[in-house]
């Protein structure tokens, strides 16, 4: 049979376990546990358990989803990619220290050479609102976009309520945490719609009483050049009412999504008048994660890129690099081109 590897299992290496074992039920599926000591029983829905890196490359998995901390993703990628295992990495693909950046162009190149598919979990990029509005945008039914405002907050201790916040991954800097990288998904968004920006502003840093040594409030500044469009970002980690919402802005019109409401609102200024648009809202939320893991099985099958590769990922990983520097110099930082 098939044979699959996760190397993690926190709540987002679950949630693929089961979604795996969903989409390939005849497949052999291993788990890859990094806690010492792991786990005395193999999880539900898997048929091994490894704890080292010598178990996993015997068992030969054609495919592994890296679901570990951010500051472990490299170093349980490397070796798989040389053993030939084609990889689907958790957001964000890595830290944005500059080992991890100069280590994950590399990794990139590797994949290539190598013919192995290389995906990053950025699963918004199959919620069908979004894709109605990426789909709006390239269609100009707002014009010319010049500005777009993104926010995205939620009260971190309310993220995973069935365990304590303080031990996990978004709390702790060595881990990746934080919210520059733990919400870099309007990083990868925005850079799908509009490519990288030339320029970073960032301002920000930890704001609450919350028990964690990251930033949970940045506000960011996006400059495009050519052709010239502003769009400010807002990540946190501490208001109280989830949300999730982009407006964009157009010579024609205005565009506003809601990601939580699952929802896009248009202003067309030759009617004067808003419209709801009918994107077919998801039922049930665990439906972009079947369609990332299809899309990743399907690229792996049929030999052809994926949607959101590891330049996207890399991408991402530069601008928060960016954004870093920035609120330490307080001024604005380039942002290097990403060519892969």
């Amino acid at each position: 049979p098939e044979r699959y590897l996760i190397a993690g299992l926190g709540s987002i290496g679950r949630r693929h376990l089961a979604n795996l074992r969903r989409l390939r039920p005849q497949a052999r599926i291993a788990v890859w546990r990094l806690h010492n000591p792991p786990a005395p029983e193999t999880p539900p829905g898997a048929d091994d358990q490894f704890t080292c890196l010598e178990q996993v490359l015997d068992f030969a998995p054609s495919a592994a989803i890296i679901a570990s901390p951010a500051s472990t993703h490299l170093e349980l990628a490397r070796p798989l990619a040389a053993a030939g295992v084609h990889l689907l990495i958790e957001k964000p693909l890595a830290t944005d220290a500059a080992t991890d950046l100069t280590g994950m162009a590399d990794l990139i190149s590797a994949c290539g050479d190598r013919g192995l598919v290389l995906m990053t979990g950025y699963n918004l990029r199959f919620l069908p609102s979004l894709q109605a509005v990426k789909a709006r945008l390239d269609a100009g039914d707002i014009g010319q976009v010049l500005a777009a405002r993104a926010e995205v907050g939620q009260y971190l201790p309310d993220w995973r309520p069935a365990s304590d916040y303080r031990t996990g991954v978004s709390a702790q800097r060595a881990l990746g945490g934080g919210a520059l990288l733990e919400l870099s998904h309007e990083l990868d968004y925005l850079g799908w719609l509009f490519g990288t920006p030339a320029r970073v502003t960032a301002r920000g840093g930890q704001f609450s009483d919350l028990t964690l040594d990251v930033e949970d409030l940045v506000e960011l500044l996006l400059e495009y050049p050519t052709p010239a469009r502003l769009i400010s970002v807002h990540l946190d980690m501490l208001q109280r009412a989830p949300q999730r919402t982009c407006r964009f802005i157009g010579s024609a019109g205005t565009l506003v999504w809601d990601a939580i409401a699952d929802r896009v609102d248009l202003y067309r200024a030759v009617t004067g008048v808003w419209e709801t648009l009918s994107v077919n809202p998801l039922a049930d939320r665990n439906q972009m994660y079947l369609d990332e893991l299809s899309h990743f099985l399907d690229c792996i099958a049929q030999g052809t890129q994926p949607q959101v590769d590891g330049t996207a990922g890399l991408r991402a990983l530069t601008i928060v690099a960016a954004a870093r520097q920035s609120l330490v110099a307080e001024t604005g930082i380039e942002v290097p081109k990403i060519v892969h």
